[in-house]
């Protein structure tokens, strides 16, 4: 890892509020929030939002998100792919997409300590959580999802497995504060993280070109301390284009500002917060009039791509932001330090 360090750091403020705003206007009045206006739905990104929503003191709204979560979750504890105004459009059932409400509910209620609202959410976590941990193989790894004619696509992605195993330690929190016991979710949980740790050709390899492939094993928590490290260093070069941000992917001149922005997340979680507010003041200016981030832009002729402003993208932005000025108890979510010793 190279970054000149030199530059005098600052910490730009942020508003919250004025950032979770973008995000209300797109939710609808049943508490489903699409990308953009017009857009799909999808439930992992969903829940994304939730998680800028409630950072930026939009409760009612995140808690409408979680319920329109429940109200739309299938029999099985899955998702259809993504919807379009309620409706089931892409019906492959994704394992990493069902598992992430855990880590919204966390999240709610790391910052409002509202038990009453997990009592009632616990249903839909646990239904979730069941129906991935029958996609986990015996070697540890989750397969991918379940295509719309019923098979088990047998793919496991690092991405995907990485988000479950944070998604799990959030389920296995929330059961805790439930005083639910959950030995296989444990289980399962040591059995995920050597997966993501030591056996790397259990997971397709083809997906290494993209930047979450590289640092979410470290977001998640699944690496941590020198492995961390090592990891970061390795891949510095092929994906951080310096005084930029973080690439989508390594072949493309394209910086996405939720990659970055994810990226910062994990560098603060592993203890690299200085590195990490270098990286999010590349990208801090990155944002519309109205204050909407930008998905993404091509360097060097700093195009913006695609126009559309998605509220991932400003819920993610909204979440770095929580991590290096710390806006709320949530700030901790990802931090390695909080997870240390827990399971």
């Amino acid at each position: 890892m190279e970054l000149n360090l030199s530059r005098k750091r600052q910490y730009y403020p942020i508003d919250p509020e004025a950032v979770a705003g973008l995000i209300a206007d797109v939710q609808r009045k049943d508490g489903e929030i699409p990308w953009c206006e017009g857009e799909k739905t999808d439930n992992w990104d969903h829940i994304e939002a939730a998680m800028g929503l409630t950072i930026g003191g939009y409760r009612a709204e995140a808690r409408r998100a979680f319920e329109w979560s429940a109200s739309m979750q299938l029999d099985d504890g899955s998702w259809f792919a993504s919807y379009k105004n309620g409706i089931p459009d892409e019906r492959r059932r994704d394992a990493n997409m069902s598992t992430y409400v855990a880590v919204g509910l966390f999240h709610y209620y790391m910052i409002t300590q509202d038990v009453s609202f997990l009592k009632k959410m616990w249903g839909m976590v646990e239904g979730a959580i069941e129906f991935a941990l029958d996609l986990q193989n015996g070697s540890g790894e989750v397969f991918w999802a379940i295509l719309p004619d019923g098979e088990v696509d047998r793919m496991a992605l690092l991405t995907g497995s990485s988000s479950i195993y944070m998604s799990l330690k959030c389920a296995l929190a929330i059961a805790d504060i439930l005083g639910y016991k959950r030995p296989v979710w444990k289980e399962s949980l040591h059995k995920l993280g050597n997966a993501v740790r030591y056996k790397p050709h259990r997971f397709n390899m083809t997906k290494s070109r993209y930047s979450m492939d590289w640092f979410y094993p470290i977001l998640s928590g699944a690496l941590t301390g020198i492995a961390a490290q090592k990891r970061i260093n390795r891949y510095w070069k092929k994906f951080v284009i310096e005084g930029q941000g973080v690439r989508c992917v390594s072949d493309e001149p394209w910086i996405t500002i939720a990659e970055t922005s994810e990226f910062c997340i994990a560098l603060s979680a592993m203890g690299n917060t200085t590195v990490a507010g270098f990286v999010f003041n590349w990208i801090f200016d990155k944002r519309y009039e109205d204050g909407a981030y930008w998905c993404g832009y091509t360097f060097p002729d700093m195009v913006i791509w695609p126009e559309e402003k998605m509220s991932w993208t400003n819920a993610v932005v909204l979440m770095a932001a929580d991590v290096l000025y710390q806006y709320t108890p949530a700030h901790r979510l990802f931090d390695h330090g909080f997870w240390s010793g827990r399971f």
